[in-house]
């Protein structure tokens, strides 16, 4: 196994912290605890629980500056990914929790600007049901990554033998939505299964 990544121990604006396990009462309460004792805001945060099993994924950043009187204390709350490690380790002795921070570097200046891309994007939503089988997401989603879509969330249920995905994509200006539910509906068949896309309103986002 790799050692740490020495980046782990970076000072940087943004952390990371993806947290799986069996799920139980207090998981939430604990990691916030052990964060905010840190000195670390969550600004972004998403969790599920999947058969049974606890998964969440958060960004954390560190206390804002406010004022010229507080910079050495808000100096002194800046951590590292190694920190945030640190304080999650007690959650993860006994063995049942996994967590895991990492640094969030800067984009490369040559990335595109998120609000450009959301202006030249358009969202759509794919459903697909049928009877379960294997290689379903791949095959669906090599669809519309090869039209230039994005998935930007992404949802499977598996109820007795009837498989359910949706998903929310966004696809490039000037797709053609005829051409990709085409050769959505092909690749469905192929599978056995039924998918639908369906473009989302401006005003439902």
């Amino acid at each position: 196994m790799d050692g740490p990544d020495v980046r782990d121990n970076a000072l940087v604006n943004e952390i990371a912290v993806t947290v799986v396990g069996p799920d139980r009462p207090g998981i939430v309460a604990e990691v916030s605890a052990a964060l905010a004792g840190l000195g670390l805001n969550l600004t972004d945060s998403t969790m599920t629980l999947l058969r049974g099993h606890f998964a969440m994924m958060l960004v954390c950043t560190p206390q804002a500056e406010s004022t010229q009187a507080e910079s050495t204390q808000a100096e002194s709350t800046q951590v590292s990914a190694a920190d945030v490690n640190a304080a999650l380790t007690p959650l993860t002795d006994p063995g049942h929790l996994i967590a895991i921070a990492r640094p969030l570097f800067d984009e490369p200046e040559d990335w595109p600007d998120e609000s450009e891309s959301v202006q030249r994007a358009n969202t759509y939503t794919l459903v697909v049901h049928g009877a379960d089988r294997l290689g379903i997401v791949a095959a669906m989603t090599a669809v519309l990554a090869r039209a230039g879509g994005n998935i930007t969330d992404l949802t499977t249920r598996l109820a007795g033998s009837l498989y359910l995905l949706t998903a929310e994509v966004d696809l490039p200006a000037g797709t053609d939505d005829d051409a990709l539910s085409a050769d959505l509906e092909a690749e469905a068949e192929r599978l056995g299964v039924v998918a639908s896309l369906t473009a989302v309103e401006a005003d439902m986002l």
